[in-house]
């Protein structure tokens, strides 16, 4: 309708530029030589051209009106009609007499005023009201609607706070989601999939998913490719996780970027391709790179929950509470290293303490009052980029950064260099710059290597020098920076200083990816699985599972593995999605989930059992990481000959490297290599003569476990018996004689009464 208004005001402009022109020809200056009177024909023209632009103008207005009413279609066919009929005369007066143009004109104008005056009072008669309600709705929103933006923008800026209170972000994003905030339900619904911070609630989750997937909402695709792909809520199916989460990552949503970065990378339920995982994992890197602050963001901590089991003991990377407050009570009593120790811990999260910036400057000020350069360092870093509570003040920022330059402190000669680079509270010198980011630099501080690299990168200050960038990223790479991961992405996704390497970009920009805001739920997986929570830390471990994180693979697979999940159907489709996340873990190096696969194949779990398939994971982990166990387990199969032949000489040879590897397999080890000796012996004895009397038949041979036990109860047995102190007695004592006649056989036989007073029991 509105294509059919703006034609009709061209066109009727076109008209009345035909008009002007008409009475401009020649042929009125020849009539006013052929007639006298030609004051009276001008004043003539002059009456007709004003009534032909009111008409004109008059026009031009119901057109507007007509653009804003609701149009029926053959109201707009008979506009459209008449207007193309407009646009032929007008044409066709090119070639007709000039004089008879102005009364052409002026008739079709006037008949397209008079239709389009009863068009325009028939609709308005009729849409009166649903003309007023329509226009409510275009000119402002509902006000349910603004309000719950609101509100959603409020939740949104508590939960990406330094310090995050996820309760009250609940809460704002709940009473969102209660007015219809499409975003705002999706973030709920995650909540109730992820039982965090709520309670699960897979069904409600799923409704509303599907509800916000038909309006194309990217979030709630992601959510129903994760519930495909893991199999909750609906039955596994990869083709579908494939189809949402391919719409989700359209919508530029980064979890689905990254879950087919990784499906293309491992060829998860598509063909491998290098190409499309760097595509994929690019966009998430550089999302989380340009959200990166001048404190390098909160640390992941990644704890697998298989280690602290072996390890007999809580993971030695999170902080104990009685420790903390040991640390705090020194801090209180003014031990300066205790405070910096908390002010970092604050300051960089991490460990089990969240992100407190506040707190971290409490501390590091108590620190700095003592003198401490590391201190006064960390104060400019928070003065520098501020925070929450915390506004920026590069003049303060740079006179701790001075004070801290001044001691030598690489983090104060780094914080330095980057105020003269980007001209923060000082004049901007690029020479300044690139002097202390070297000395900081050389004394191995990350962020001076990381700012070399960029001035080399670039250019800036220096020559143009991609093999000095190079250097100095991966010096800061070492040390764990996620900008220097990102850099060093892109130099070997493009070729810079360097050849191309696909794979190597991958798994650089994948480092980044990983280290984004989502990875958060690994630490509070771990701390439901703390909290005997294992369902609800199952959840967020398979969701970042499907992301890639091979911690959260392996996590999962020990959750399913010890039957602490209670989401599947039955104890088979737990092996087997078990099998499913050792399987992942394991591809991506894990050599532990390497030899769980072993086991599950060895003893028939979430698959058939197939002793040459165990045999071939055991040495994978043994040959790629030189894991103990897989040692050992393939030793014991080579003396079994259970999917290969039975070989003696190398079950001894994989026992000795399983002993070689671990302290903690000495001891297995060396009992097996007793039972392998005691095996070898009666080998040899069964090529004697005795061979009759050493011939064990498949009976004997299959309990070889239950001889073993009994004979080393026997030689322990005989070892408390000869520890026991012996008893003279005399020659001519019968008595004596009497009581150890019993023993005197046996003890003969053994050699054990070898005086030389000893004499012959009497004969009865």
């Amino acid at each position: 309708m509105n294509r059919l208004a703006k034609r009709l005001v061209l066109f009727t402009m076109l008209v009345y530029f035909y008009q002007v022109n008409a009475v401009q020809q020649p042929s009125d200056i020849e009539s006013k030589k052929m007639h006298p009177s030609s004051t009276s024909v001008k004043k003539g023209q002059h009456e007709n051209n004003e009534n032909e632009r009111k008409s004109v103008e008059e026009l031009k207005d119901l057109n507007d009106a007509y653009s804003r009413t609701s149009m029926k279609d053959e109201h707009e066919e008979k506009i459209e009609y008449d207007t193309i009929k407009l646009v032929q005369i007008a044409d066709f007066t090119k070639e007709r007499d000039s004089k008879k143009v102005p009364d052409m004109l002026f008739d079709i104008l006037e008949n397209q005023k008079r239709m389009i005056q009863k068009i325009v009072k028939e609709i308005e008669d009729i849409d009166k009201n649903n003309h007023l309600a329509i226009a409510e709705n275009v000119i402002a929103p509902k006000p349910e609607i603004s309000v719950a933006q609101q509100i959603y923008d409020r939740a949104m800026t508590v939960l990406n706070k330094t310090k995050v209170d996820r309760m009250l972000g609940h809460k704002l994003m709940g009473e969102a989601a209660m007015m219809g905030h499409p975003l705002a339900r999706s973030h709920v619904a995650w909540e109730q999939l992820l039982g965090n911070p709520v309670s699960l609630d897979i069904e409600m989750a799923k409704q509303t998913f599907q509800e916000l997937a038909k309006e194309g909402l990217p979030d709630a695709h992601m959510g129903l490719g994760f519930m495909y792909a893991s199999g909750i809520g609906f039955n596994v199916s990869q083709a579908k996780a494939m189809l949402h989460y391919t719409m989700a990552a359209a919508g530029d949503n980064s979890w689905a970027q990254m879950a087919l970065g990784y499906r293309y990378w491992a060829g998860v339920g598509v063909p491998t391709s290098c190409e499309m995982a760097l595509d994929y994992y690019r966009k998430v890197a550089t999302k989380v790179a340009s959200q990166v602050t001048f404190s390098g963001g909160a640390a992941v901590h990644r704890i697998r929950l298989l280690d602290e089991i072996d390890n007999s003991g809580p993971s030695s990377g999170i902080l104990d509470n009685d420790l903390i407050d040991y640390y705090q009570l020194l801090a209180d009593k003014g031990d300066v290293q205790a405070q910096v120790g908390l002010g970092q811990l604050h300051y960089q999260g991490g460990r089990g303490i969240p992100l407190d910036h506040q707190r971290a400057l409490q501390y590091f000020s108590q620190a700095a009052n003592a003198g401490n350069a590391v201190a006064m360092a960390f104060l400019g870093k928070i003065y520098l980029e501020g925070s929450d509570n915390i506004k920026p003040d590069n003049e303060t920022a740079f006179k701790f950064f001075k004070k801290a330059a001044d001691l030598g402190n690489p983090v104060g000669q780094s914080g330095l260099g980057i105020m003269y680079l980007h001209g923060k509270g000082v004049r901007k010198d690029t020479l300044k710059a690139l002097k202390y980011f070297a000395k900081a630099a050389d004394q191995g501080w990350v962020d001076g290597q990381l700012q070399l690299g960029n001035m080399y990168y670039s250019g800036i200050g220096v020559q143009r020098d991609f093999k000095l960038a190079i250097k100095y990223f991966s010096l800061a790479s070492q040390s764990g920076h996620v900008l220097a991961f990102y850099n060093l992405g892109q130099m070997h996704a493009v070729g810079l200083g360097l050849m191309r390497s696909c794979p190597t970009a991958v798994e650089l920009f994948k480092n980044v990816a990983e280290r984004g805001k989502w990875a958060d739920h690994l630490m509070s997986g771990y701390q439901d699985y703390r909290a005997y929570r294992f369902e609800e830390a199952f959840m967020q471990y398979a969701l970042l599972s499907e992301m890639g994180y091979e911690v959260a693979q392996s996590n999962a697979g020990f959750l399913l593995d010890r039957e602490e999940v209670n989401l599947f159907k039955n104890r088979g489709e737990e092996l087997v999605r078990a099998l499913h996340y050792w399987g992942r873990a394991a591809a991506q190096g894990y050599s532990a989930a390497q030899v769980k696969l072993g086991d599950y194949h060895y003893y028939g779990m979430g698959t058939l059992i197939d002793y040459e398939m165990a045999a071939s994971h055991y040495r994978m982990a043994s040959e790629q990481q030189n894991n103990a166990q897989a040692m050992f387990n393939l030793g014991y199969m080579h003396e079994q000959g259970l999917g290969m032949k039975k070989d003696i000489h190398l079950a001894k040879r994989c026992y000795d490297l399983a002993a070689d590897s671990s302290v903690d397999a000495k001891v297995p080890v060396t009992l097996a290599l007793i039972k392998l000796q005691l095996l070898f012996k009666l080998e040899s004895l069964k090529e004697t003569p005795l061979k009759i009397m050493f011939n064990l038949d498949e009976n004997i041979a299959s309990n070889w476990d239950l001889y073993l036990i009994t004979v080393i109860t026997i030689l322990f047995g005989a070892a408390l018996y000869f520890r026991r102190p012996v008893v003279s007695h005399p020659a001519n004592n019968l008595q004596a004689e009497l009581i150890n006649e019993g023993n005197a056989n046996d003890d003969d036989r053994r050699g054990h009464y070898n005086e030389p007073n000893h004499i012959d029991p009497p004969n009865n």
